[in-house]
């Protein structure tokens, strides 16, 4: 048994030595330590990505739990050509895209009364910009990305917050570079507009995250 568990230890080490790509190759053989450790280093920053997508934590952690399902079931459709990260947020993506669509659907049959929640709502308070905090921005965000379409607000996370470059976002949905520069300056554009109707006291700088895109 000490020799067990020395043995254990070892692989659990070497697992977290080991590349994104080297653990994807040893999940295609069943290596369950080796999936331990991807879903150890990737759930967190593929959780906040899908937050950013749907706007609420748990649902957020209930699509990479999904998400990581079902990298375990397509795991022999990983090919070796593909960028480990790319493939993760493709597959996350989707799913928080799917839940969002659901979402969207279901929240269509009670927006009468949510119109009318948030109309009271808003006669009762008045938010003191200069003092908001983390919580109170993230809900400003998902309420201003919420008048984007779905490739906008993809494309806006994943390269204007999440900071990939132009080609990676375009593998992951599947379209070219310069369309990604489209999606990019349209969702700016639109946050711009947005933001200046609705928050204008907190209007400079939030929406100008991501970088140029020359030479990305």
């Amino acid at each position: 048994m000490p020799f067990l568990a020395y043995s254990s230890r070892r692989q659990r080490k070497a697992w977290r030595e080991a590349s994104d790509r080297e653990l994807l190759k040893a999940i295609q053989r069943n290596d369950e330590a080796a999936f331990d450790q991807l879903i150890e280093r990737k759930a967190a920053p593929l959780v906040q990505v899908a937050l950013r997508i749907v706007g609420d934590r748990e649902e957020a952690r209930d699509i990479v739990q999904l998400a990581f399902l079902r990298v375990w079931e397509k795991r022999q459709r990983f090919e070796d050509r593909w960028s480990p990260n790319t493939w993760l947020y493709r597959i996350t993506t989707n799913l928080a895209i799917d839940h969002l669509r659901f979402r969207q659907s279901r929240q269509r049959r009670v927006e009468p009364v949510r119109r009318h929640l948030r109309r009271v709502a808003d006669s009762r308070q008045s938010v003191e910009l200069s003092a908001l905090q983390q919580t109170e921005v993230t809900a400003i965000f998902q309420r201003l990305v919420s008048c984007l379409s779905e490739r906008q607000r993809l494309v806006f996370v994943l390269r204007g917050v999440e900071g990939l470059d132009s080609r990676e976002v375009a593998e992951i949905l599947g379209c070219r570079t310069s369309t990604v520069r489209n999606h990019l300056f349209a969702a700016r554009k639109k946050l711009r507009k947005e933001l200046l109707r609705r928050y204008p006291e907190y209007a400079r700088g939030i929406v100008e995250g991501g970088g140029e895109e020359e030479g990305r």
